[in-house]
Parts: C-alpha cells; sequence; structure tokens
C-alpha cells in the first residue's frame, strides 16, 4: 500500500503537469485537429507527436535539460528555424482560407498533400518549435529532479500518459466535429485561426 501510494502520487503530478504544458492553443495542436477533421493520417501523425513528446519528457527527466539549456546555438536555431517554418505555414493557411473547402477532400487535394508532407509538417511543428524544449525538457525535466530518483520514472510515465491521451484524444475526436466543418464557413474561420496562432507563435520566438 505504502508502494502504491509513493508511486500514484508522482504519476498523478507528472500526468498533471504534461497536461498543463500540452493542453494549449499552439501550431501542433492545431495541425493535429486540422487533419483530425480531414481525416488524414490521423494515426500517423498523434503517434509522432507522441513519441517525440515521450522521447524529449524522459530526456528531461533524465537530466538532458540542463544541457539544452546551455547551448544558445541549440536554442537560435530552433528559435529562427521555427520562426521561418511557422510563418510559411501561416501563409499556406490563410491563402487555404481563400478556398471553398469543405469536409469531403478531393482526390487531388489528398495528392497533393500526401503522408510523406504530413510526416514532414508534424516533425517540423513539433521539433522546430523551442516551446517543446523548454515544456518537456527543461520545466519537467527541472520538476522531476526534485523528486526522488526512485520515483522520476513515474513522474515521467504520468508526463507521457497524457502526451497520449491528449494526442490521440485531438486526433480522432475531432472527428465529433464533422457535421459542422461541411461548411465552407466553418473551414475559413479554422484556417484564418490556425494562420492567425501560427504567425502569432512566430512573432512571439522572434521578438521574446
Amino acid at each position: 500500500m505504502i508502494f502504491f501510494c509513493a508511486m500514484l502520487t508522482p504519476t498523478i503530478k507528472g500526468f498533471t503537469l504534461g497536461a498543463s504544458f500540452i493542453i494549449a492553443i499552439g501550431s501542433q495542436n492545431a495541425f493535429v485537429l486540422r487533419q483530425g477533421l480531414r481525416k488524414e493520417f490521423v494515426f500517423t501523425i498523434c503517434t509522432i507527436c507522441f513519441l517525440c513528446d515521450a522521447i524529449l519528457i524522459l530526456l528531461g527527466v533524465g537530466g538532458f535539460g540542463q544541457l539544452v539549456a546551455s547551448s544558445e546555438t541549440l536554442m537560435l536555431i530552433a528559435r529562427w528555424g521555427g520562426a521561418l517554418f511557422l510563418f510559411f505555414y501561416g501563409i499556406r493557411s490563410f491563402r487555404s482560407a481563400c478556398k471553398n473547402e469543405v469536409m469531403n477532400v478531393d482526390a487531388s487535394d489528398k495528392t497533393a498533400s500526401g503522408q510523406t508532407w504530413a510526416v514532414a509538417t508534424t516533425l517540423a511543428l513539433t521539433l522546430l518549435n523551442p516551446h517543446v524544449y523548454l515544456d518537456t525538457v527543461i520545466l519537467l525535466g527541472s520538476i522531476a529532479g526534485q523528486y526522488p530518483e526512485s520515483e522520476r520514472l513515474f513522474f515521467a510515465a504520468g508526463a507521457v500518459a497524457a502526451s497520449m491521451v491528449w494526442f490521440y484524444g485531438l486526433g480522432y475526436g475531432a472527428r465529433i466535429l464533422t457535421p459542422l466543418f461541411q461548411k465552407h464557413l466553418s473551414w475559413k474561420i479554422l484556417d484564418v485561426l490556425i494562420g492567425t496562432i501560427m504567425w502569432g507563435i512566430a512573432g512571439g520566438l522572434i521578438f521574446s
């Protein structure tokens, strides 16, 4: 019973903190939501997001966070690279908002945005965002460092579980909104919102 309580407490705290960092309006979540609505490569995209989070969380808990935080060059490259990518993705979203798009996507659109594009975009939105490293590697890693070594693994397991629940829930739960996005206006609003989010985060990276 004592062991169970000792295991449960850091696991719950890890899940809660992990969820608080992951569940936010951001470029990665916006992309997962959009692909979930389109029902395109949902499992692949959710799995990439989850695995990237899991690896970064484990690296942070394992002490890698201090190394990342001390590398100004690495953070500088990630910041400017991420800002540039988000800027161009924002343009893509605004251009998409100008189209009369509905839930039923034609074959030509799927061919233009195939699985390779989806995987590359997911990796870019995940790994070119410095906030991902700040949240998962540095912040979660530093908090986990406050626990005894025997409890850090449970803390990491809780945070990883939060990531899994969120991304798969967001990707597949988006289908509930399918009737809403059978209207042109709904897609236009979503695309404008996503483009605004992308540009807002890009500006935050540049001027932070």
